[in-house]
């Protein structure tokens, strides 16, 4: 089971390498099998599902978002957690707030993310 902690744990870490722009710190939290939906994602890579699949190409799309929004700096509001999963809720350097829910696999890694926008 995936507990308080490591939800909180995984969401520090999550955010801080994001702020560093540290794109291999922040790979290091996928599954390789990983999928994810996002209007973002739509929006960079021009998919219209917004849906990016497996790890490489999730690296390709996560590096582009760092090159075009070199000011980008994530702030946590909340975590929700579960059985197997966790919701991060955050604002952007824009104060555009989001919330990613991730399913996480038994290994601790990030297998699908669902991506939500207030604005």
């Amino acid at each position: 089971m995936f507990t308080e902690k490591q939800a909180k744990d995984l969401a520090d870490r999550w955010i801080k390498a994001w702020n560093r722009h540290d794109l291999n710190a922040i790979m290091s939290h996928y599954d390789d099998d990983v999928v994810l939906t996002s209007p973002v994602a739509l929006k960079i890579l021009n998919i219209p599902s917004g849906m990016v699949k497996g790890k490489n190409a999730l690296r390709v799309y996560f590096a582009k978002g760092l090159e075009i929004y070199p000011d980008l700096k994530f702030e946590l509001i909340g975590v929700l957690w579960g059985v197997n999963s966790l919701i991060l809720y955050y604002k952007n350097q824009k104060g555009v707030q989001a919330g990613e829910f991730m399913e996480i696999n038994p290994a601790g890694k990030v297998l699908k993310v669902v991506v939500n926008y207030n604005g």
